[in-house]
């Protein structure tokens, strides 16, 4: 599927063969959850999940992947937007994309954050206590 946005120039995918898996991997690199990741563990991880682009004239500027089973549960991971990008609403266009997306739209979602919960917030995600596991 793909979406174009209505005034800025931008699209959504979720096609994986448009995915830049080096600009993927150095933008997990500067942030505090994925920046121990190597390259070879970003790509295996896209390979096991649904994942959405955000492309502009210029290539991927934005990432978004999803660890689901499309019937029951979602789990929302990897946000994340060029530093360049930002502060024009494409995250919040890329949860409104995931919310309304067939595959995972009927799902339980669930994700972790530590500073963006008034985002996920407005997409009807709530605050509750998890618990994990590392490996």
């Amino acid at each position: 599927m793909e979406w174009r946005h209505e005034t800025l120039p931008y699209r959504i995918s979720d096609r994986k063969e448009l995915l830049e898996l080096d600009k993927i991997h150095s933008w997990l690199q500067t942030s505090y959850w994925a920046a121990d990741r190597t390259k070879e563990t970003v790509k295996k991880s896209i390979n096991g999940s649904l994942c959405f682009g955000i492309y502009s004239e210029s290539g991927q500027v934005g990432f978004m992947r999803i660890v689901t089973d499309k019937a029951t549960f979602s789990w929302i991971c990897d946000v994340i937007i060029d530093p360049h990008h930002r502060g024009k609403g494409l995250g919040k266009w890329l949860m409104q994309y995931l919310v309304e997306h067939p595959d995972v739209s009927g799902t339980k979602m669930a994700l972790g954050t530590r500073d963006a919960h008034g985002l996920y917030e407005q997409y009807g995600f709530e605050r509750q206590e998890t618990m994990r596991r590392k490996p």
